[in-house]
């Protein structure tokens, strides 16, 4: 079937292949452009902080939501069994760390 082609058919084959490679050049020279380059290398970074920073929210809301569920009851009232320890443990911790940090000082 080659050889029943024209010339004519030829060239335009030739022109259209032509065209087709000049298309494929700019795509890999806009690829290969150090500017290109750079800001998928940002969009990389940007993408793995936002995944990060998601992850981090999604951690932090868990561990406050199982916060609440032990020191409020379902009703909404605060359990005041479990409140007050806790309350008396921050303090202690907190006391301690000042007459640690006074005591380092003279």
């Amino acid at each position: 079937m080659s050889e029943d082609r024209t010339p004519a058919q030829i060239e335009a084959d030739i022109a259209r292949r032509r065209q087709e490679l000049a298309v494929t050049l700019d795509e890999i020279a806009v690829r290969v452009h150090p500017r290109t380059i750079v800001g998928d290398a940002k969009a990389r970074a940007a993408s793995a902080v936002d995944r990060t920073a998601g992850r981090a929210y999604v951690a932090a809301n868990r561990a406050v939501t199982d916060v609440r569920g032990k020191l409020v009851s379902p009703d909404g009232q605060p359990r005041m069994d479990r409140i007050v320890p806790v309350a008396l443990a921050a303090v202690a911790v907190v006391g301690l760390l000042a007459f640690t940090t006074r005591r380092r000082r003279l």
